[in-house]
């Protein structure tokens, strides 16, 4: 035998064992296959969800779960939804959406016979908003209290009417989805806050606080009116007043306050206009004291001015004794007169 044949008859049993161990690993790598998507392929087969093996094996190399995909997409066939494509239910996974509350939001919508595609609800589900909570709402209504209890501390809507009475009010709304709104449309909280702002303005145009317990629901008529759902991801059904109770006389308190604010006002008033009388009296004293000191000081020039008068010689000795006669005089007038009036005042 030659060396080419005993070459070629070597290399033959070396490649031999090494093509079993390619074909057992494909074997055992087909058998892992099979046992692990086997079941999900025999259902979606029998459901006719129409979802091969090789899919299978592409969604988990796309870290997509099988078995999340196949069950949504044999709920869509059986409840009859030709819309739900095994893409886009993948699609809807890789994007953050909540595959299995779509494809059940979109069987209660086709029950109801409410128009929704797969589109639509996968875009509210990927908003943030829960699209079967939606469609359930819609189907059966929501009851909305106004004001949201455990959320303000107030318990009712406070409301004046013309007589200055105050109203305490609390109503509940009734209201359903509005799907064509749902992406970008006002939340609750809007809902709440209108209606609030309707009833204080429908009391408030009342002339009396009893026209308003008298028919309470003249307030849910005037609210309803005013449209308060454009915009938001609701329709108002209806607007009920739950209850209503009388509360303080806030026109009676009101008065009552800026009373006691005009009274005071004029106290201060009356107090400048005392410390200003005050202040004049002791301006009149002090000048009555400067004109005394004047006085006093006009007095102290007479003895000097006889004296010049002595030397200048315009006074002689006997007009000096008539000018102390005179003065004396005067002093025993005085006396008397003093006398006389203590007299009288003792008496």
């Amino acid at each position: 035998m030659s060396s080419n044949a005993l070459l070629s008859l070597a290399a033959g049993d070396s490649v031999a064992p090494a093509v079993f161990v390619v074909l057992g690993l494909l074997a055992l790598i087909f058998l892992i296959i099979v046992f692990k998507y086997l079941g999900l392929y025999v259902q979606a087969m029998l459901a006719g969800a129409q979802i091969g093996l090789l899919e299978m094996v592409a969604m988990s190399l796309r870290k997509v779960p099988p078995a999340h995909i196949v069950r949504a997409k044999i709920m869509g066939v059986q409840a009859g939804l030709a819309q739900v494509q095994t893409k886009d239910l993948e699609a809807h996974y890789l994007a953050g959406g909540n595959v299995p509350n779509v494809v059940r939001a979109l069987i209660a919508s086709n029950r109801a016979g409410l128009s929704l595609d797969f589109k639509r609800a996968t875009g509210i589900d990927l908003a943030g908003r829960n699209v079967l909570e939606a469609i359930q709402t819609s189907v059966n209504p929501k009851v909305i209290d106004c004001p949201a209890p455990g959320k303000t501390r107030e318990m009712a809507i406070a409301a004046v009417a013309k007589d200055g009475i105050q109203l305490l009010t609390r109503a509940r709304v009734t209201v359903r989805t509005n799907l064509a709104q749902l992406i970008g449309g006002a939340t609750e909280e809007t809902i709440i806050a209108r209606v609030g702002e309707g009833i204080v303005a429908a009391i408030g145009a009342a002339a009396t606080y009893t026209e308003v317990l008298a028919a309470p629901d003249r307030i849910s008529k005037t609210v309803l009116a005013r449209g308060l759902d454009a915009g938001t991801a609701f329709e108002i059904l209806s607007i009920d007043i739950a209850d209503i109770n009388v509360g303080e006389n806030v026109g009676a308190k009101l008065q009552a306050d800026q009373a006691e604010a005009n009274k005071r006002m004029a106290q201060a008033q009356a107090e400048v206009r005392r410390a200003m009388a005050v202040a004049q009296e002791q301006e009149m004293q002090a000048r009555v004291m400067e004109n005394r000191a004047k006085v006093v000081e006009s007095e102290a020039q007479i003895p000097l001015a006889i004296a010049e008068a002595f030397r200048s010689g315009n006074l002689g000795l006997m007009d000096y004794q008539r000018y102390k006669n005179i003065e004396a005089d005067t002093t025993m007038r005085r006396s008397i007169a003093e006398g006389g009036s203590s007299d009288k005042s003792t008496s």
